[in-house]
C-alpha cells in the first residue's frame, strides 16, 4: 500500500504531526523521531526541513538531497545495516555533507545485518543488532529530549 503513497504527502503528514504535538500545552517541546526504511527516510528529512526537532534516528533510511543537509538542526543517530546495498550507497556523500556543514551525528552499521534488520516479523531480523540498536535509541532519546 505505501507504494501507492505519494511520499511528499506522507512527509508532510509527519511534519504535520510534529506541529499538532508541539501546539498541545502537555508537550513538552521535547520531540524527536525514529523511523525505519521509509520512515527512517522521513527521519532524515524532518531532520531537515523540521528546525525544532530535538533528535532524529533513522534505521537504514534514505538519506536527504545534498542540498537539504545545511539546514539539520538536531543531533542525528543513523543505524545503517552492512549488507544494505541499496541504502548504504547514499552513505558516503551523506556523511560528506554532514561533516562539510558541522552537523552533530552518530552513526552505527551492523555487521552481517540486512535492510529491516529492526523488524522481527521478517527473515531478516537480527536480533542481537535490533537489541543493541534500539538500547542506543533509548539513550540517545534520553540525551537529547529532556
Amino acid at each position: 500500500m505505501q507504494r501507492t503513497r505519494d511520499k511528499d504527502e506522507m512527509l508532510n503528514n509527519f511534519i504535520a504531526a510534529f506541529k499538532y504535538l508541539r501546539a498541545h500545552k502537555e508537550c513538552n517541546e521535547n520531540i524527536g523521531v525514529v523511523g525505519f526504511c521509509f520512515g527512517g527516510y522521513i527521519g532524515n528529512m524532518m531532520a531537515a526541513l523540521v528546525p525544532e526537532l530535538k533528535a532524529a534516528i533513522p534505521y537504514y533510511g534514505g538519506q536527504p538531497p545534498t542540498e537539504y543537509v545545511k539546514d539539520i538542526q538536531c543531533p542525528l543517530l543513523l543505524h545503517f545495516a552492512e549488507l544494505d546495498q541499496r541504502v548504504n550507497e547514499g552513505w558516503s556523500q551523506y556523511e560528506s555533507d554532514l561533516k562539510m556543514h558541522n552537523k552533530e551525528y552518530s552513526v552505527h552499521f551492523y555487521q552481517d545485518a540486512n535492510h529491516g534488520f529492526h523488524n522481527d516479523t521478517t527473515p531478516r531480523y537480527d536480533k542481537e543488532a535490533a537489541q543493541f540498536s534500539w538500547s542506543k535509541t533509548i539513550e540517545f532519546f534520553k540525551l537529547h529530549l529532556k
